[in-house]
């Protein structure tokens, strides 16, 4: 295996400009989504007094802040200058997010506060559920071959909020269906420690405790360099 760098280093000028536009259109459309996601998710909040289709919420305006960080990221000239500052937001954005979940199951548990029941909020939650993965994947497979720690970042914190749909939903689902009001909050908690760590590794520059050597560089990267390799003599 080759030890020189991946990703952006083998990228010409064209195909650079061409992975700087789905950047920038994965993120307009993530936070198109979310932004309709934030007020359906919470208006069928309110009128059914869940707290956790609220908290879904407020989930998707911290995912709209993350993506705006790397929508400001690619505004720029030269993106790569302004890599370690969006890195910091998603940073935030992920703490954030944590802080939150934590406090609102926290809250859930001790008032003990069962929801009505919220076809509104169960058909979002499924929508989300099959929209962000796909969301997250496009975005994940474009910053690693441009070379872009904080659009891979960005494309966790997408996968997060499928995987906080995924929550939601069962939650919403057990609490109509048998009553298990607490299923929701209890799994929240978990997905905040797992928040809690991908904003440390963002603020430290990494993702999942994976180099950003290795995180930006995709197989395909891998596989041509070794590919010019063995054609050495």
């Amino acid at each position: 295996m080759s030890d020189r760098p991946t990703g952006a280093g083998y990228l010409r000028p064209a195909r650079r400009a061409v992975l700087e536009r789905r950047i920038r259109w994965v993120v307009a459309a993530t936070i198109s989504y979310n932004l309709v996601e934030a007020v359906v998710a919470i208006a069928a909040g309110r009128a059914a007094s869940s707290t956790a289709l609220i908290g879904f919420g407020l989930d998707s305006v911290v995912e709209v802040l993350s993506a705006a960080a790397v929508a400001w990221q690619f505004a720029a000239p030269d993106p790569e200058t302004r890599e370690k500052p969006a890195m910091r937001a998603i940073a935030i954005a992920f703490f954030a997010l944590a802080a939150f979940v934590t406090v609102d199951a926290v809250r859930t548990v001790l008032t003990g506060s069962a929801p009505e029941h919220s076809t509104v909020g169960i058909v979002l939650a499924a929508v989300s559920l099959g929209v962000m993965p796909g969301l997250s994947w496009f975005e994940r497979r474009t910053g690693r071959e441009l070379g872009s720690a904080s659009a891979v970042a960005d494309s966790r914190q997408t996968l997060m909020c499928a995987w906080l749909s995924a929550v939601l939903l069962v939650g919403l689902v057990l609490n109509s269906t048998l009553g298990w009001w607490w299923a929701d909050p209890l799994a929240a908690v978990a997905i905040a420690a797992f928040a809690i760590r991908e904003g440390v590794e963002a603020w430290n520059g990494d993702s999942c405790g994976t180099p950003l050597a290795q995180l930006v560089g995709g197989e395909e990267d891998h596989e041509h360099a070794d590919e010019e390799d063995s054609d050495k003599p």
